[in-house]
């Protein structure tokens, strides 16, 4: 009897072994499957934005995070850095003349925030469209926010003092009146996909330093992610609809896996052939 119930456990042992092997190798066979895309990745800041920044002994990157698990996952990634509070139209020179200086032929732009606008600008007004085989923006108030409206109106006179000590025209051009004449001006190009990510938050999931904006944006505009309403962020397909604020988008955030996000994301890009 004994002798049966020490081969029932050893045949226990053994099934569970080799059903924990199979687990392992399928999650190695997922892991290798590729998330990069098959053109490199130019990922372009918003306003205000940098490509790395010392937070004490650490340094992190504007996309925090993000970047270096994309690489590890394959990807080939180019984080340029332009002027981070000019008008659209300079920020988005600065832009085409980085990526024109890329030794690839063509490129993917995912685009945070203000980087959305510039990179429209760039592939549309200089020239940059041959350049660019896809433009996915995250964030991008594409038909301006209420924030810039109000900012404008109750800084303008500082902000004409600061400009002789730094470049604040860009926050002029993030206002609805501004993107209006943008959208009339800045027509997608032809031979471009350009598709958008909308994001929101509630209140209680938004960094509590964005709660006055998410307020104000709540009660003039509805749904947004603390500085961009969500009807503002939609342009050409709308890939997806994510609940994370306006830095959360970007890894500056807690609940949301912004890493995950990207990797989806480069995964859907080259599921559609760029």
């Amino acid at each position: 009897m004994l002798s049966w119930l020490l081969l029932a456990l050893a045949a226990t042992i053994i099934v569970a072994v080799a059903l924990q092997h199979w687990k392992q190798s399928r999650k190695l066979r997922r892991a290798r499957k590729p998330t990069a895309p098959r053109l490199p990745v130019v990922l372009a800041h918003g306003f205000l934005g940098f490509d790395e920044i010392g937070l004490g002994n650490r340094k992190h990157l504007y996309f925090r995070g993000i970047g270096e698990q994309l690489e590890r996952a394959g990807a080939q990634l180019y984080c340029p850095r332009v002027p981070p509070a000019s008008s659209v139209s300079a920020r988005a020179a600065r832009l085409a003349d980085l990526i024109r200086a890329l030794p690839e032929p063509r490129v993917n732009i995912v685009a945070h925030s203000m980087g959305g606008l510039d990179a429209r600008f760039a592939i549309s007004r200089l020239g940059l469209a041959d350049k660019v085989a896809s433009l996915v923006t995250i964030g991008t108030p594409h038909l301006g926010t209420p924030l810039a409206d109000a900012g404008h109106a109750v800084f303008g006179r500082i902000t004409r003092l600061l400009r002789k000590l730094v470049d604040l025209t860009g926050f002029g051009d993030l206002t609805t009146e501004g993107m209006a004449k943008f959208n009339l001006e800045v027509p997608d190009a032809q031979g471009v996909a350009y598709a958008s990510v909308v994001g929101r938050s509630g209140r209680l999931k938004t960094n509590p330093l964005l709660w006055p904006s998410h307020l104000y944006l709540a009660e003039c505009s509805g749904p947004n992610d603390g500085v961009v309403p969500t009807t503002s962020q939609a342009h050409g397909e709308v890939l997806r609809e994510i609940e994370a604020d306006h830095w959360a988008q970007i890894g500056w955030g807690r609940g949301f896996d912004a890493v995950s996000f990207y990797e989806e994301l480069l995964l859907e890009l080259r599921g559609r052939g760029f």
